[in-house]
């Protein structure tokens, strides 16, 4: 516990509080259980101070086998780079973004990740597909999960106050993640270029 920032360990408390009386109401009320337990570490970081679009870039740049995306806003050109040079270095890279983002941002680099050679599916299933997930390397020894309200654009990064976790070494996180980023790609089209 010494190694552990201290703006870390209320989080970590939190985390095991919920999963603890989260995973008791939801047996109680019948409901299907996602509570997993915690294990690897937590990254926090917050915007615009950290520097969570350099944090990205690295966990991407750093990937062996697999990145699985999924997007609303997408305007970030170093993301949208480090999806391609991945994807180049054969890492298998996939998308899943929002349909009416595709279709209003006339910024998005959801197109240049697409030319660059990575496939990228539609979700228009939803009123709006706003998950801004990134799976990396699930199943292996070092798999990865980023989430927030952090979407992967500029303005996140500069002007927003937005929160980004990336969970590290948490084996059942990382699977149920990437179980839903499949159940999202069943529904979805592949981007018409």
């Amino acid at each position: 516990m010494k190694n552990i920032p201290r703006r870390i360990m209320p989080l970590l408390s939190l985390a095991l509080l919920f999963t603890t009386s989260a995973h008791a109401f939801e047996q109680a009320q019948g409901i299907r259980s996602h509570a997993i337990a915690v294990s690897g570490t937590v990254q926090v970081l917050f915007t615009p101070e950290d520097d969570a679009a350099g944090q990205i870039v690295h966990a991407i740049d750093h990937a062996q086998k697999q990145v699985l995306v999924q997007t609303f806003s997408f305007t970030n050109r170093g993301i949208a780079e480090a999806l391609i040079s991945a994807k180049q270095r054969g890492v298998d890279v996939r998308v899943v973004t929002d349909a009416e983002q595709i279709r209003k941002m006339e910024r998005s680099k959801v197109p240049t990740i697409a030319s660059g050679g990575v496939p990228v599916f539609v979700d228009s299933l939803h009123a709006s597909a706003h998950n801004k997930v990134m799976v990396i390397d699930a199943g292996s020894a070092t798999p990865v999960v980023i989430t927030g309200s952090f979407n992967f654009t500029h303005a996140a990064q500069f002007k927003n106050a937005e929160n980004l976790l990336i969970f590290r070494g948490n084996r059942e996180l990382t699977a149920a993640y990437r179980e839903n980023w499949l159940r999202h790609r069943e529904h979805s089209q592949p981007l018409e270029k």
